[in-house]
């Protein structure tokens, strides 16, 4: 990737992270469904605030702005579009393995607790505002690092390039895969680019509709997303081939005259030592 394009990428991701940041703190109050309504009001609002004439000369207003693609390195057998694919695909494991180990650490745990009882976080001495204001500005930079990949795929950029559908098909995406996990993510991304082809070649005439009975089927026979039926598959299957019997019942040695009992191996109630 050249040094041009790498800078301009993290560039991106450090605007959006302290944008998200500056976001995050009037949203500190706000709770669940509020919280929600919030972050819609503002998906609404950016894209008209960016057409504004003051802004015209950064963002392009509504005519957007084209982007020029990388060149491909002299060195590497690739055409264009692959090459654009080995930046999207590397920016992707590097999202993914940053935000796993992320996740598995002290602010991964600090975050679960805060979602499951944020009164006794914050009575185990988790600071509630700088956690949220973090995950605000954390989110934000992933979704800086994909929009500006996006801008290089499609060599454009506008504020109409993110309408409302499309947090809409991210929010279905990441019940489909499974919310809280990573891996969910990207099985929810599989899901949100797949199944409207594939609702396509079932119906042309009602795409919406066929999409739609996808994710209600979806959101009815698997609650907890596609990760959390593997995982919880995973667990059976470990449960089914740990029912062997390691231990074979051992005869105790008794009396002469009296018929021989059967025991399990491993200590019983009343046995000692």
């Amino acid at each position: 990737m050249p040094a041009s394009t790498a800078s301009f990428r993290l560039l991106a991701a450090a605007l959006t992270f302290l944008a998200g940041l500056a976001l995050g703190l009037p949203a500190l109050r706000l709770e669940g469904h509020y919280l929600a309504l919030a972050t819609f009001a503002l998906v609404i609002a950016i894209p008209q605030l960016l057409k504004h004439d003051a802004l015209e000369d950064w963002t392009g207003g509504v005519a957007g702005l084209y982007v020029t693609r990388p060149e491909v390195p002299g060195w590497l057998p690739l055409d264009a579009d692959r090459w654009i694919y080995h930046i999207a695909l590397a920016v992707a494991v590097i999202a993914f393995v940053a935000t796993h180990n992320l996740l598995s650490g002290r602010i991964g745990r600090a975050l679960a607790a805060i979602r499951d009882n944020p009164l006794a976080a914050e009575a185990m001495g988790i600071d509630l505002h700088v956690y949220k204001c973090l995950t605000f500005g954390i989110s934000a930079l992933l979704t800086g690092l994909a929009g500006g990949v996006s801008a290089l795929a499609i060599e454009f950029v506008a504020p109409e390039s993110f309408p409302v559908y499309l947090s809409v098909f991210l929010l279905v995406g990441l019940v489909v895969g499974g919310v809280g996990t990573v891996p969910g993510a990207v099985l929810g991304a599989a899901f949100i680019v797949l199944a409207p082809n594939l609702a396509t070649q079932v119906s042309t005439a009602a795409t919406g509709v066929v999409f739609g009975v996808f994710v209600v089927v979806f959101m009815y026979a698997l609650p907890a997303g596609s990760w959390g039926l593997i995982t919880r598959g995973w667990r059976s299957l470990g449960r089914w081939a740990g029912r062997g019997d390691a231990n074979p019942p051992t005869l105790l040695p008794v009396p002469a005259g009296k018929p021989a009992r059967r025991r399990r191996s491993g200590l019983r109630r009343g046995d000692h030592g």
